[in-house]
């Protein structure tokens, strides 16, 4: 390679790296927790709904953990969605000692819709309360979540809010490519921008945790308005922000953890039944993978490149433009691993996680385009 193509090639791949890492550095000033909740204030009544098909191994944890809450006034609503592993059960079990729980059976899914989002549009109907918490059973949210989480609500001033848990993993690849959803959040999503513009395209939320009020979710059109979508994290608050409403994030990390996976295969697909919706979508999958690529595995090829050759060939000034490069690339990772209670190791491998999470975003666009099909907890992933 020409010292011209090796020094266009660390400029870009320097470049690349520095605008994800200033604008993480920007965003971590404004993505802050929940406030603490006012005690002289009268506890919020709050409808916590949690969709739910074949959770048996964590909904009985999930509503231990919602019933101990602090500082609200709750009702559980829990809906099983055509479980076959004794869920039902299992909830109702939990009803039988808790007259805040109600437990809920799931109507068949129609064609058009997703089972997630025609689970939460069922659980919108049945709230007795006018503040929802949407939850997953995978959330394991502390005491006082809910009325913090409620409080961000008020504060804000939004019509719905999302709370980003503190992802807790259990293989490798979780461990990997997990951390990447706040590197990907805070490297390209300007947050103080997003709350002065009401764009959807600068919409963000996490599925995992949504807060909304009745009337505002009514506007919206709710989950009916996203009947089909795999991604209610990306989708919800851009029917929110297209109905004129305001949406924001949090971080929740002190609030709620998650584990979604226990095994690699559900890594893989579990990512990859959102990817289309997000950034394996054909607008944006070649500008991202340019992005990621460019600014997150460039530099380090070319690093070590230079290392193996010890750098015979490359324009002087080049080298220590391709070590920044290596040194913005890492600082978001090495900044969030502190922040977000992340892997330090996860994040030095930071080019390996870029390179696998890219090739699953691209293994499902081409499964996209050919029409294949895959399923997730017994379901088809395609709208029936």
């Amino acid at each position: 390679m020409s010292p011209l193509a090796i020094g266009g090639l660390a400029v870009a791949g320097l470049v690349l790296a520095a605008l994800p890492a200033l604008l993480t550095l920007a965003n971590l000033r404004v993505f802050r927790p929940a406030p603490p909740v006012d005690p002289e204030a009268a506890p919020p009544r709050v409808s916590v709904l949690v969709p739910a098909r074949n959770e048996a191994r964590a909904i009985g944890r999930l509503c231990h953990d919602v019933l101990a809450s602090t500082g609200v006034d709750l009702e559980l609503v829990v809906l099983d969605d055509g479980s076959t592993d004794g869920t039902s059960e299992i909830v109702a079990g939990i009803a039988a000692r808790d007259p805040r729980v109600r437990p809920m059976r799931g109507v068949p899914l129609p064609a058009g819709w997703c089972g997630k989002q025609h689970a939460c549009w069922q659980l919108a109907g049945a709230a007795r309360h006018d503040t929802w918490v949407f939850l997953d059973v995978d959330v394991a949210p502390a005491p006082d979540a809910i009325a913090r989480a409620v409080a961000f609500l008020d504060a804000s001033g939004a019509a719905l809010v999302s709370g980003f848990p503190r992802q807790r993993t259990a293989c490798f690849l979780d461990w990997l490519l997990l951390p990447l959803i706040h590197f990907i959040l805070l490297g390209f999503l300007p947050i103080a921008r997003s709350r002065m513009d009401g764009s959807p395209g600068l919409a963000a939320g996490c599925g995992q945790l949504f807060v909304t009020r009745r009337a505002d979710y009514a506007r919206a059109g709710g989950h009916e308005a996203i009947r089909a979508s795999l991604h209610d994290g990306v989708k919800l608050p851009r029917a929110y922000r297209r109905a004129g409403l305001v949406t924001d994030i949090f971080d929740a990390t002190g609030l709620a953890s998650c584990r979604m996976y226990e095994r690699n295969a559900d890594v893989w697909r579990g990512l990859s039944k959102n990817a289309t919706e997000g950034i394996a979508a054909p607008a944006t999958i070649v500008p991202f993978t340019l992005l990621l690529a460019g600014g997150q595995v460039l530099p380090f090829v070319l690093a070590a490149g230079g290392l193996a050759t010890g750098w015979r060939g490359w324009p002087r000034w080049a080298i220590p433009v391709t070590l920044a490069a290596v040194a913005l690339a890492w600082l978001p990772r090495l900044l969030e691993a502190g922040r977000f209670r992340q892997s330090v190791g996860s994040g030095l491998l930071q080019p390996f996680g870029v390179v696998v999470f890219l090739a699953i975003q691209w293994a499902a666009f081409v499964r996209k385009l050919l029409g294949l099909k895959t399923t997730w907890r017994g379901r088809p992933l395609a709208p029936q």
